[in-house]
């Protein structure tokens, strides 16, 4: 009789209650292949969750959403050159018959449950999922860069809409608020498609960072002329502003910021109901756009710019932890000055 391999799976119960649970390794079911972990990326939402403040994952969950690794088994039905395949995934998990997803805009399917937070992820030795969520990585892509597509789709997502809202982004001024991992990739997304971006951001070292990664300025949202100072390096309002934070305050800052006519971009999850300036948004003809994942060109595109050497990984990439340290791992991304913190489990390339 053959024993199953035992499996390490990371539990997160709370923000300083991360544990490791072991469990027999699953087999892949018809349909699905099973994927060998090398790295993991916490997420802002896995920050979120594991502080208990995020609105739609449950405590305890067991995270991994963002994810490389190499295909090891397959189930029936999957072609086997899968196998020994280095593989990033595509988390979004849906129905497939919804009116959404016959649409294409399967990212907001209305039975959407997402990898790694209302299921099991791949923070662990292996994970199983279905084998049309996988995508192939390029030889020449290493884990460093290509455990960012993910985090990097959602930009490139939000900026495609952007686009198509408000026309061809070169040259225009766009504004991102929030310089976190999702702010910075939506500096590097809006820059990649032409237009001057300036950043919002509480922090000076993150503002920095940003103006680093190509800002043509920088504003503290918390100052009483933040607004001013924004239009005055802009040479106006902006043609679309990005608010990836999501509270009361940043939206009303949003509005001030926009140009009549223009857009307001919604990524940050926010903590509830969040009361919005709708007169101005009525009187101004605002388009409020709430902007969720992605869908598969999206995550090309997001591949592409990795590919291309678009993002600098080293002013994205802040730390790392091996899987034994996940607890650690977890306090870290809750440190302001960490951008992007990533769990090593297998033999990185």
């Amino acid at each position: 009789m053959v024993t199953a391999a035992l499996n390490r799976r990371v539990v997160v119960n709370a923000i300083d209650d991360v544990v490791l649970e072991t469990a027999a390794e699953a087999q892949p079911q018809p349909g699905e292949a099973r994927v060998r972990t090398t790295v993991v990326g916490i997420c802002g939402s896995d920050l979120h969750a594991a502080c208990g403040r995020h609105p739609f994952i449950e405590l305890p969950y067991r995270p991994g959403h963002e994810a490389v690794g190499v295909v090891d088994a397959v189930g029936a039905g999957v072609d086997e050159t899968w196998l020994g395949k280095r593989v990033t995934i595509e988390p979004n998990l849906a129905c497939g018959q919804c009116t959404q997803c016959r649409a294409g805009r399967y990212n907001i399917c209305r039975d959407l449950l997402v990898f790694g937070c209302q299921t099991a992820g791949a923070l662990a030795d292996s994970f199983t999922i279905a084998a049309d969520r996988l995508v192939a990585l390029p030889a020449d892509l290493d884990d460093r860069h290509a455990i960012l597509i993910e985090p990097l789709a959602t930009p490139v997502h939000t900026v495609r809409r952007a686009a198509e809202l408000v026309g061809d982004l070169r040259g225009r001024p766009v504004v991102v608020i929030g310089a976190g991992p999702i702010g910075l990739f939506t500096l590097l997304a809006a820059r990649h498609a032409g237009a001057r971006v300036v950043v919002a951001d509480l922090l000076e070292s993150k503002r920095a960072r940003a103006e680093r990664l190509g800002a043509v300025g920088t504003f503290d949202p918390a100052d009483p002329g933040a607004v001013d100072a924004a239009l005055a390096v802009l040479g106006g309002p902006a043609a679309v502003v990005i608010d990836c934070v999501s509270r009361e305050s940043s939206v009303a800052q949003a509005v001030e910021l926009v140009d009549k006519g223009g857009a307001v971009m919604i990524v940050g999850v926010a903590q509830g109901a969040t009361p919005v300036p709708l007169g101005l948004i009525q009187d101004r003809e605002l388009a409020l756009v709430g902007n969720l994942m992605y869908v598969r060109e999206d995550f090309t595109a997001a591949l592409d710019l990795l590919a291309a050497g678009a993002v600098p990984v080293d002013e994205i990439i802040s730390a790392a932890f091996d899987i034994d340290h996940a607890a650690e791992a977890f306090a870290a991304s809750a440190d302001a000055e960490n951008v992007k913190v990533l769990v090593t489990v297998g033999s990185p390339t």
